[in-house]
């Protein structure tokens, strides 16, 4: 496998390099985006759940940890409590657009790097009098390696961008049903 990979990467051109190198980094931004926007994702849907249950329960206690009722400082005016919302969802959803964004571009970068690759194929095979399927094949085979590695990254930033959007949707239905009841208890 590694013979494999080596022998690819030899015969490769810097244009190929160049798309793997863009893929690998979005592959990497793709895990870090999501990491890092997940786990914060949690702690806001968990601390917002836990306020809710407290609004529910009747009990007096209001979970000190709510974004909610830390920014609205106590306040119960919905014209407050909805700009609250608001600006949480917001700061929730920052670089979630850029899973979007790569999930979008990373199947045309590999495609790039496909039609590159089969363009300087044909031009090393135009020397030949006479060449053969078995000649072909090898060449355009090595060349829809960048398209594979575009749809991989394009897998990984388009599911993880759907759960992050899952996580926000949990996290704005919290907001607003804790606005609706402190905006009803007045």
């Amino acid at each position: 496998m590694i013979d494999l990979l080596l022998n690819y990467l030899s015969n490769s051109s810097a244009i190929t390099f160049i798309v793997l190198a863009v893929l690998s980094a979005y592959l990497i931004l793709t895990f870090w985006i999501f990491i890092y926007r997940f786990m914060s994702l949690n702690t806001l849907v968990i601390n917002e759940e836990k306020s809710l249950n407290a609004l529910t329960s009747k009990s007096s206690f209001v979970n000190p940890l709510s974004s909610l009722q830390k920014c609205a400082n106590g306040a119960k005016q919905k014209e407050l409590l909805q700009a609250c919302e608001i600006s949480i969802i917001k700061d929730a959803s920052v670089g979630v657009s850029w899973l979007s964004i790569i999930s979008s571009t990373s199947p045309f970068v590999g495609l790039f790097g496909t039609v590159v690759g089969i363009l300087e194929s044909f031009a090393k095979f135009s020397t030949h009098s006479k060449v053969g399927f078995s000649i072909i094949a090898p060449a355009i085979s090595e060349a829809l390696v960048a398209t594979a590695a575009g749809i991989f990254v394009a897998i990984f930033a388009y599911t993880f961008h759907q759960l992050l959007v899952r996580k926000i949707y949990e996290l704005d239905t919290y907001l607003k049903a804790q606005t609706k009841i402190l905006v009803s208890k007045g």
